[in-house]
């Protein structure tokens, strides 16, 4: 096959790497909040590395919506967010469900210097260079909200209870049928 001067056979395939999600991609932050910007997102919670590494088995997804704007000449992100965080339970070690559903305004930041210019409901974020994604800032307000110790809820009894008080009826069943030397009286006094 000939194609504008380049020999290319039939066979060969030209492979590339994917393409990395939209969330991924870093934003200018001065540009996104002048146009007051809004993205939304569905993102695997095993994406975001910052996330899996603290997490053992971690899985689940969130979605929702960064809306950038901005606020007393400050770029500003405001990110809403649901979804399911499903992590280990540090208790039973058995898979645990965690809603998760947050609604948070950033100032975004080029200098770690600046946060005292930060307006007071605002939670500084740093953007280093004047670029963030999308997903650094799920990332970032997942880091706070889901918990370092992952526990099933009172409504939700934990594995290892259900197990523990399995074992508690089985070791008093055996208290009770059990008597090797009950019977061992009766056969001394025989002779």
């Amino acid at each position: 096959m000939r194609t504008r001067g380049f020999d290319l056979p039939e066979s060969d395939t030209y492979y590339t790497r994917p393409m990395p999600p939209p969330w991924s991609k870093p934003l200018e932050i001065e540009r996104v909040s002048r146009g007051e910007a809004a993205f939304e997102f569905d993102i695997a919670l095993a994406h975001l590395a910052r996330v899996a590494a603290r997490a053992d088995q971690l899985g689940g997804s969130v979605s929702g919506v960064v809306r950038f704007g901005r606020r007393d000449g400050t770029a500003t992100a405001e990110v809403v967010m649901h979804g399911t965080a499903l992590m280990r339970c540090q208790r039973c070690m058995q898979p645990v469900s965690l809603p998760v559903s947050s609604s948070v305004r950033m100032a975004l930041l080029q200098d770690a210097g600046d946060t005292a210019a930060v307006p007071e409901p605002l939670e500084p974020v740093l953007a280093a260079g004047g670029f963030v994604s999308v997903g650094e800032l799920v990332e970032e307000e997942l880091l706070l909200s889901l918990p370092i110790v992952p526990l099933h809820g009172a409504q939700t009894p934990c594995g290892l209870a259900a197990y523990a008080g399995a074992a508690e009826d089985e070791t008093r069943a055996e208290a009770v049928t059990q008597r090797p030397f009950a019977a061992l009286g009766k056969l001394l006094s025989q002779k």
